[in-house]
């Protein structure tokens, strides 16, 4: 459970960066400006797929590795 967390956090962490790198500098890869209903919320769904990735590395570190 510990590495699947981890997991999944470290996939948060990746498109909220790359979904920063679009905004900021037009670099076109992740996922968060290819999602509809985000349009024009880009930057705020990013920030939160950050929050998302740190509050999952908490939880996988909160967990006892047996």
């Amino acid at each position: 459970m510990k590495q699947l967390l981890e997991f999944l956090g470290f996939l948060a962490v990746v498109q909220g960066v790359a979904g920063l790198l679009h905004e900021f500098t037009d670099w076109h890869w992740g996922l968060v400006q290819r999602i509809g209903f985000l349009d024009g919320y880009e930057v705020y769904a990013s920030v939160a797929l950050l929050a998302l990735g740190a509050a999952l590395f908490s939880a996988a570190a909160s967990r006892t590795s047996g």
